[in-house]
C-alpha cells in the first residue's frame, strides 16, 4: 500500500485525500488546523490528520493542494530533505485572490512565459513536480460520471517516470491523461483553470471538464 501525503486542507485536498483512500492508499492529510477538522475526520476516519511537515515526511507520493500564493513558502517551510526524489502532484493554481474575477475571467499573478510549477520546480530542482487535478473542479476529481466518456486531465512534468505514475493515478481517478511535456507545459495548462471558471463565473455552470477528441 502506497502512501501519500495531501498537503492541503481545502476542499480539493479533502476530495483527493478521500479518493485516494477509495482507491487503496495510506493517506495522511496536511494541515495548520487540526481543529477545523474534526467532523470531517469523523467521516472519513482512515484519513490521519498530521502537520505539514508530518504528512510531507511520510509520503511517498504528496500532492500540493494549498493556494497557490502559499504553496511556495510551504515547500520552503518543509524543505527539500522531505521533497527530494518524490513525485509531487500539483493541483495548485496562480489566482490572484486580491482582485475579483473580470467579466468572468480570474486574475493570475504569473504570466504567460512562467508558470507556478516552474517557480516550485526551480526552487526544488531534486522533487519531481507533476502538474495535475488543476483544471477542473474538486466536485469531479474522482470517477467523475460523464455518461462513459473519460475526461481528459493535462499533465506536465520534467520526470517521464513521475508522470508514468500520475497517469496510472489518473486512470484510477477516472481520468484520460494528456502529457504537455517538461514544466513548461505548465504555462499552457494553468490557465486552463481560468477557461474552466469562466462559464460558473458568467452563468453559474460548473457541470463540465475537458475532453481530447481525435480522428
Amino acid at each position: 500500500m502506497k502512501k501519500v501525503g495531501v498537503l492541503g486542507s481545502g476542499l480539493v485536498g479533502k476530495v483527493l485525500a478521500a479518493g485516494f483512500v477509495k482507491h487503496g492508499y495510506d493517506v495522511q492529510l496536511g494541515t495548520s488546523n487540526p481543529d477545523k477538522l474534526a467532523e470531517w475526520q469523523e467521516q472519513n476516519p482512515k484519513v490521519k490528520i498530521t502537520s505539514f511537515a508530518e504528512t510531507a515526511a511520510f509520503g511517498e507520493i504528496l500532492v500540493l493542494a494549498t493556494k497557490g500564493h502559499v504553496s511556495l513558502h510551504l515547500l520552503q517551510q518543509i524543505g527539500e530533505d522531505s521533497l527530494n526524489g518524490k513525485l509531487v502532484l500539483d493541483a495548485t493554481n496562480p489566482i490572484d485572490e486580491q482582485r475579483a474575477p473580470e467579466d468572468g475571467i480570474l486574475p493570475f499573478f504569473t504570466t504567460l512565459n512562467h508558470s507556478l510549477l516552474e517557480t516550485y520546480q526551480e526552487a526544488f530542482p531534486k522533487v519531481n513536480f507533476v502538474k495535475s487535478f488543476s483544471c477542473v473542479g474538486n466536485h469531479f476529481m474522482v470517477n467523475p460520471d460523464f455518461g462513459g466518456t473519460k475526461p481528459t486531465m493535462f499533465i506536465c512534468g520534467n520526470s517521464a517516470e513521475a508522470k508514468n505514475e500520475a497517469i496510472h493515478i489518473l486512470d484510477q481517478f477516472g481520468w484520460e491523461a494528456e502529457d504537455i511535456g517538461k514544466a513548461a507545459g505548465a504555462r499552457a495548462i494553468e490557465p486552463l483553470c481560468i477557461l474552466w471558471c469562466a462559464p460558473g463565473f458568467l452563468r453559474n455552470q460548473w457541470n463540465h471538464a475537458y475532453h481530447v477528441m481525435r480522428k
